[in-house]
């Protein structure tokens, strides 16, 4: 199967949910009328491209401890710095750019809130910045997939 009519098979079909089975990437691999060894190499590829960030859960935050969105404003010339610095700590993910006066935003997720009030506090002291702290009060569902056809 070509590598790129099955990249977007991959993602089309699966960018919600994994198969729930012990052997998840044979079975995504059935759907899809290949071999295991071909999903594995396309999803490699991705990896290696930069266009694959995880493959993983994602859980619902309030029944898996705490977690918040955060940013920080960050001065142009620091920006790549202190995005690294974020981004070691593993309570970080969808650490990103954005163009604004906050132009560092990322998730942190913990254990409990305490947890988070701690990480927010040693990203302070390490960075000099003052983290914008912005919990969830309200969840809200959008589906953030998008179709990309199985045209080439």
């Amino acid at each position: 199967m070509n590598l790129e009519l099955l990249t977007r098979q991959l993602i089309d079909r699966f960018q919600h949910g994994m198969p729930l089975c012990p052997a998840p990437y044979k079975e995504m691999a059935r759907i899809l009328g290949c071999r295991e060894s071909q999903v594995m190499a396309c999803l490699e590829e991705m990896d290696k491209a930069g266009t694959l960030s995880r493959i993983g859960p994602v859980f619902e935050h309030s029944r898996a401890g705490a977690s918040t969105l955060a940013a920080l404003a960050v001065p142009a010339e620091r920006l790549q710095h202190v995005a690294d610095h974020v981004s070691q700590y593993p309570e970080v993910n969808h650490n990103y750019a954005r163009e604004h006066f906050y132009n560092l935003w990322f998730v942190l997720t913990g254990p409990d809130r305490q947890h988070i009030d701690r990480v927010l506090k040693e990203l302070e002291d390490g960075t000099g910045l003052m983290p914008l702290d912005l919990p969830m009060l309200t969840a809200y569902r959008i589906d953030l997939g998008f179709a990309l056809g199985e045209k080439l």
